[in-house]
């Protein structure tokens, strides 16, 4: 059996892994959580959103986030944007990477950014043909694409579909996110399969919830396939506004311990991510979601 040798871990936890807590989170907190999670030795950090404050009042301080962070040269801070609008700010605030998100569920899109799937594609075109200018990379999220809270089980082919038309676009990669964790190692490899015959699978990563303790077999499924970037979050931060019951992403402590028995390479330092973990889960005043960091001797 072939595994990829290395295996880039895309760390989600500033952005998606914040964005439920109820409680804003100070700006000091999350210049030092992006800051620990670099010095840990994570190579992408999702560092802030620019969505309407309206919508996510918890992300309303990404130009300060992105002002405050000591950025590393060796390390991407992509942001998330949803159109044209949260571009401009996003580069304004000297964003290098963008991040974009559609689904191809209909009605998630509808409860998600109040918009069909095709008017969603739509913005991703401004986006991607603006950031295409400035020789800026975009990353794309695909959500529920194993399944969606308001229209179940979601066909492989709908997800290869809208995948192709995105990757053709000019998106650089394309994150396939699990939002509300139903997917199982089966069901992984048959979507994946799927996609794999329009994008190649070095422009794919993968994004899972831990909702019904799937994500870490479903990961080990995508390793299986050929896929060598992962989605994580610290502590297992996260979860989905939209998406009623979904826990939060899979626990970055937990992907890293699994690829380090596996002798993949992360070029994280384990014992400094199980101390950013505990970090974040204090100021946050709940306890971390990780087994690895719950286990961990530091």
């Amino acid at each position: 059996m072939s595994f990829p040798r290395k295996v880039q871990i895309v760390e989600v936890s500033p952005r998606d892994g914040l964005q439920n807590e109820k409680e804003i989170v100070s700006v000091k907190i999350k210049i030092e959580l992006i800051n620990r999670l670099a010095d840990a030795g994570v190579s992408v950090i999702e560092a802030a959103s620019f969505v309407s404050p309206k919508w996510v009042p918890q992300l309303a301080d990404g130009a300060e986030v992105l002002a405050g962070i000591s950025k590393h040269p060796n390390v991407s801070y992509p942001v998330l944007v949803p159109n044209l609008k949260g571009f401009e700010n996003a580069v304004a605030a000297g964003a290098h990477e963008v991040s974009v998100f559609t689904t191809p569920s209909e009605k998630f899109s509808q409860k998600n950014t109040n918009c069909s799937v095709q008017e969603s594609i739509a913005r991703i075109k401004e986006v991607v043909d603006a950031a295409k200018g400035k020789q800026m990379r975009v990353r794309a999220y695909l959500s529920c694409v194993l399944g969606c809270p308001y229209e179940g089980n979601m066909p492989p082919k709908k997800v290869a579909d809208l995948a192709k038309a995105i990757y053709e676009m000019g998106c650089d990669e394309i994150s396939l996110g699990d939002t509300i964790g139903v997917g199982t190692p089966l069901k992984t490899k048959e979507m994946l399969h799927a996609v794999l015959k329009h994008i190649p699978v070095t422009k794919l990563a993968v994004h899972f919830h831990d909702t019904y303790g799937q994500a870490l077999t479903n990961i080990y499924a995508a390793l299986e396939s050929g896929i060598a970037i992962v989605d994580s979050s610290v502590a297992g931060l996260g979860g989905c506004p939209y998406a009623k019951g979904a826990t939060g992403n899979v626990a970055t402590e937990d992907v890293v311990y699994m690829l380090n028995g596996m002798e993949i390479e992360t070029g994280i330092d384990l014992r400094k991510l199980v101390e950013v973990g505990r970090f974040i889960s204090l100021q946050l005043g709940h306890p971390t979601q990780s087994r690895v960091n719950r286990a961990f001797v530091v």
